[in-house]
């Protein structure tokens, strides 16, 4: 990156190291024996509240903006979820 330009988030090196930290802050993983099916149609990424980052970050992860959440202001992974789930009216996901 050049002095004096904006951070893009489009480092490849530091993106991947940002998943593997973030991972272990998952509330809920696919990969977990006890993951519930009706989760999987209630993933961050498809909830009305889940905003998308900038950059190649922003094709995973997005940050949370539901009040209601224990996750609201914080750096969700697309494919995390919790209780307080809002469903967008159109259906779509990311």
């Amino acid at each position: 990156m050049a002095a004096g330009q904006p951070w893009t988030g489009d480092d490849q090196d530091h993106n991947d190291r940002c998943h593997e930290r973030w991972l272990v802050l998952l509330n809920r993983s696919t990969a977990q024996p006890d993951y519930r099916d009706e989760w999987y149609e209630a993933q961050c990424g498809g909830c009305r509240f889940w905003i998308a980052l900038s950059g190649q970050l922003g094709q995973d992860y997005g940050a949370c903006s539901n009040p209601a959440s224990p996750f609201d202001g914080r750096v969700r992974f697309e494919h995390d979820g919790c209780q307080s789930f809002g469903d967008r009216p159109d259906g779509s996901f990311g």
